[in-house]
């Protein structure tokens, strides 16, 4: 069969750029080895979320009486009845990932796809048969996976991945998480929400370490206040598994601790799946680990694509949604602009949350700008006072000499639902005096980002 379009993956990049394409009048298809959407989808972002929702219900329901409200009995967190939940919330958005592609006409391919060498796809079926397909134009979005060290092996038992991590059926007691980015985290957080003693093991000086040192700094305050051992400059050096106990041995700065627990989660980032999928004998280049394209994600084989994890950038969802969008519109002709990388905004769903997008502190000053800085406290915020959660603050970073919006950092309740707002901001090249003069709504959290840019300009009321 012969196609305009051959995308290789369906998660968040593959099948939005299938239904770009489709909507543009090219005839397309979708090749897929397992679930539609992806990880993302299906072991990632939607699943963990929902996880991530139950621990805030059954915390709400610890400190009802918090809010004048006297619960009979005692709450009690039900870890595979919140797995149950999670799938089912998983399945119901890949059947919706099913049905979007049937709406757009878009032909789904079930079986492992490899490129091949005159624009063409070979694809082999769960049952081993081959079929070969060809395209004007081939896409490759195949994702990534959980990467394992070679001292810390997952044996999908007693060390474990994410993917084991949002199917546990027994709640354990204790638990070992290696890695502080957001996948780390946001597990750390989860589990321990719902009674599971918990250490986070991370091997640079701060925790969630790309952002903000500020930022940091708060979320390890916040860990540690809800009984999280945090261990930073920390690495593990060797787990011990002795019948059902896992004796991790962590090298700190001080000495080697060894800690026992029932289970380790490693969370040290993702390895990129372009094992056997035919860059070699095509003659697409890339290079440690990552396909290399050019700022419209062609290869250096015409008419090969790549978009997503697999190529350069942060390995987000919304990342490569928009990366396949671009790339289609170029395919088709249309007037494209280039992504710019630099004002990505990264969330992690912890509690409290980290929304952030541009420049940190130290990167700004490091890169030669002179600098404004404001910060409002949530703990100044009416509310967040109303809604008991008063921890975190909005940070804003300003050029000070041109009023550039350089990098905002955000930690807090729902603070996920506000960085959009410095996004848009950034994109239309607003300054800090127009976002002070922008109405913004009472009480909501969104006053303080208004109020934080108003203390960069040294015009803050509430402070």
């Amino acid at each position: 069969m012969n196609y305009d379009v051959i995308v290789i993956g369906s998660g968040p990049g593959g099948y939005v750029a299938a239904i770009r394409a489709s909507q543009l009048g090219l005839k397309t298809a979708v090749v897929e080895k397992s679930e539609l959407g992806g990880v993302c989808l299906n072991w990632g972002c939607i699943p963990t979320k929902a996880l991530l929702k139950s621990a805030q219900v059954y915390n709400y329901l610890k400190h009802a009486a918090d809010y004048g409200i006297t619960l009979e009995g005692t709450a009690a967190a039900d870890l595979p009845e919140m797995v149950k939940r999670s799938r089912g919330v998983a399945d119901g958005m890949s059947k919706g990932i099913q049905f979007l592609l049937k709406k757009n006409k878009i032909d789904h391919i079930q079986g492992f796809g490899k490129v091949k060498p005159g624009k063409k796809v070979e694809v082999t079926d769960a049952e081993g048969k081959v079929s070969e397909l060809t395209a004007s134009h081939i896409i490759i979005a195949t994702g990534a996976r959980s990467r394992e060290l070679p001292n810390l092996k997952q044996d999908g038992k007693h060390i474990i991945g994410y993917r084991e991590a949002m199917t546990l059926t027994v709640k354990p007691k204790s638990m070992v998480v290696v890695g502080s980015g957001a996948i780390g985290s946001e597990f750390a957080h989860f589990y321990n929400s719902i009674g599971v003693q918990v250490t986070l093991v991370e091997f640079l000086p701060n925790i969630v370490p790309i952002e903000d040192e500020e930022v940091s700094k708060q979320l390890e305050r916040s860990f540690k206040k809800a009984g999280i051992k945090v261990m930073t400059s920390s690495s593990v050096e060797s787990v011990e598994i002795s019948g059902d106990t896992c004796k991790v041995s962590i090298k700190t700065p001080k000495a080697v601790e060894v800690v026992d627990c029932d289970i380790v989660l490693s969370a040290v980032g993702i390895a990129t799946n372009l094992e056997g999928i035919g860059l070699e004998e095509t003659g697409i280049k890339s290079d440690k680990g990552k396909v290399l394209v050019d700022e419209f994600y062609r290869t250096n084989v015409d008419g090969y694509y790549a978009i997503g994890d697999i190529v350069s950038g942060p390995a987000l969802a919304h990342v490569a949604s928009h990366e396949g969008i671009t790339c289609v519109e170029k395919i088709a002709g249309l007037k494209v602009e280039a992504m710019d990388y630099g004002n990505i905004p990264g969330c992690t769903y912890t509690s409290p949350e980290i929304a952030s997008v541009g420049m940190t502190e130290k990167a700004a000053k490091e890169a030669g700008y002179e600098i404004k800085v404001g910060k409002f406290p949530f703990s100044a915020s009416g509310k967040a006072s109303a809604s008991g959660a008063k921890d975190g603050f909005i940070k804003v970073i300003f050029d000070a000499k041109y009023g550039e919006w350089l990098g905002a950092h955000f930690i807090g309740d729902n603070v996920t639902e506000l960085i959009a707002e410095v996004v848009v901001a950034r994109k239309l090249e607003t300054t800090g005096h127009e976002i002070i003069k922008s109405v913004h709504p009472h009480p909501t959290m969104s006053e303080a980002v208004m109020e934080a840019v108003a203390a960069a300009y040294g015009e803050v009321i509430h402070l």
